[in-house]
């Protein structure tokens, strides 16, 4: 399943995504709100939601996006193995997917056009983690230290 949330400054920017991602790109996805803008929310509640549903999933994925990417990023990594990625660009999608097998983006809706964001999403869904023995330990590495903390 494909998750994506967002707060009031990446609103006009997820709306756009979910038709890129439905009509353009054919994808089932669920969309977890906000239903509509309110410029009084905050990102950590649509973070968190979205986080868990990747969480208990491991074949989920999740878009999230707030002003910088910021904020929903260091929510999202909050989780028990969740591995959040700023997208702040097409091969940082693709790296991040290759190599720490990301399972959820972060975008910048202050930042990002709505054709920039839809090259990067893209990227991130097309691409696979490579399963090289040097990242597959990276990514153990760090479910030792989640399991510490």
């Amino acid at each position: 399943m494909l998750y994506i949330a967002s707060d009031h400054a990446g609103f006009a920017l997820k709306k756009y995504l979910v038709k890129y991602l439905k009509h353009g790109l054919k994808k089932p996805i669920k969309d977890l709100g906000p239903k509509k803008y309110s410029k009084d929310d905050d990102y950590p509640e649509f973070a968190g939601d979205l986080s868990k549903k990747v969480a208990a999933d491991k074949n989920a994925k999740g878009i999230i996006i707030c002003g910088s990417g910021h904020g929903v990023c260091l929510v999202a990594n909050k989780f028990r193995g969740i591995r959040a990625i700023l997208g702040y660009s097409i091969e940082a999608a693709e790296l991040g997917r290759q190599d720490e097998d990301a399972n959820i983006l972060c975008l910048a809706g202050w930042v990002l056009s709505a054709e920039h964001a839809a090259a990067i999403v893209k990227k991130f869904l097309e691409t696979e983690f490579s399963a090289k023995p040097r990242h597959q330990r990276r990514i153990m590495e760090i479910k030792k230290i989640e399991e510490k903390n």
